[in-house]
């Protein structure tokens, strides 16, 4: 077939035809033929001590090493990580942070309103960590990470730092160690932490494990509003904004401000004591942030002074324990020699349907249970 396909072509590179068929483009190097011969440099890992000193002084550059240290997957780099998380919880743990979930609808426009707010806070004084949890490709497994080109005034902002996180994987969108860099930004004088998820879905419960206050994002003029209210969803939402409240969109920011509203009274009372409620803003305009701010101020107002805040924290705490336990074993068991060479073989029996995936997975397990 080559060959004949080759002789159709050559028949018109004679001088009798008007057709002629010009060479292909020369395709440049998948690799950058400067870098091919230069030796690669491995970034070398400093103390423990020097990373502290970094983050304690508030050295961003510094703080985003260890945060990328914290993110490895390397065990070197998990035995540093660890100490530092040990020390900088130590720091930590005697501040009162306040660490805000924030979720959305795609095109909500969670990243502007995020610079606008982010923005709003910082000029009152605080400092800003915002962690923007990025989905990872399911093919490729790569991320884009490109929150700190949408939010360019934000990352010019002294008081503020940005960290985009790649998924990785983990379920619902979850960057796996956002946990631990929280404990880091707060150890670095960030007070506000701002965890910003992929969307709606599951990830909000793993963000919920880890916030103190969770703000809901929503549209108004894309159909039904009510259609946008999922039960799951409202009930952890200690606030629900209604994004793009300007220009012609005013009124229908309101109607669904109102809507909102009252589906959140038909909820069963917060453990808190917290009423949540619902606000329009604008990024453009700025209207709202004030609104905004003011209803998280008074609800940390609330529950530092009922000691739930405390309570909150120690429960997360618990079940982050738990994360951390099943995350353990479940690493202690496809790292496990005997689990590794019999996987595969265990893996084409279940795509042959020779095997059933259950039984699978429970001889499995009685294997490295009894290796």
């Amino acid at each position: 077939m080559a060959e004949k396909q080759g002789d159709f072509f050559d028949d018109y590179k004679n001088d009798e035809t008007a057709l002629k068929v010009n060479d292909g483009v020369k395709q440049p190097p998948l690799i950058n033929p400067y870098l091919q011969n230069r030796p690669l440099r491995r970034r070398t890992i400093m103390s423990v001590d020097e990373y502290m000193a970094g983050i304690e002084a508030g050295d961003t550059t510094i703080l985003s090493q260890a945060i990328t240290l914290v993110e490895s997957l390397s065990p070197d780099h998990r035995k540093v990580a660890d100490e530092i998380i040990a020390r900088c919880q130590k720091i930590a743990s005697g501040r009162k942070t306040m660490r805000i979930g924030i979720t959305g609808v795609p095109g909500v426009g969670k990243s502007t309103f995020i610079e606008a707010f982010g923005s709003h806070i910082t000029g009152k004084g605080h400092k800003l960590a915002v962690l923007a949890i990025d989905p990872s490709s399911e093919r490729t497994k790569g991320s884009i990470l490109g929150d700190k080109t949408r939010m360019e005034t934000l990352t010019r902002d002294p008081k503020a730092f940005i960290r985009p996180s790649p998924s990785a994987g983990s379920l619902g969108g979850v960057a796996r160690r956002t946990r631990e860099t929280i404990i880091l930004c707060e150890a670095a004088g960030y007070d506000v932490i701002f965890i910003e998820t992929v969307g709606v879905g599951q990830s909000e419960t793993a963000v919920h494990s880890m916030s103190d206050f969770f703000l809901l994002l929503m549209l108004s003029g894309a159909g039904d509003e009510l259609q946008g209210i999922k039960r799951g969803i409202m009930e952890m939402s200690d606030l629900i904004a209604i994004t793009k409240a300007d220009g012609n969109n005013v009124e229908k920011a309101k109607v669904a401000r109102g809507l909102y509203a009252s589906a959140l009274h038909l909820f069963p009372p917060t453990e808190s004591g917290w009423v949540p409620t619902a606000v329009t803003s604008s990024a453009v305009t700025k209207e709202g942030l004030d609104d905004i701010m003011a209803k998280i101020e008074e609800y940390f107002s609330l529950v530092q002074g009922n000691g739930f805040y405390v309570r909150r924290r120690r429960e997360q705490a618990r079940y982050w324990m738990y994360e951390s336990i099943n995350d353990a074993l479940k690493n202690m068991f496809y790292e496990s020699e005997v689990v590794e060479k019999l996987l595969p073989d265990y893996e084409g029996a279940v795509l042959d349907g020779t095997m059933d995936s259950f039984a699978a997975a429970e001889e499995l397990i009685d294997k490295y249970n009894n290796r």
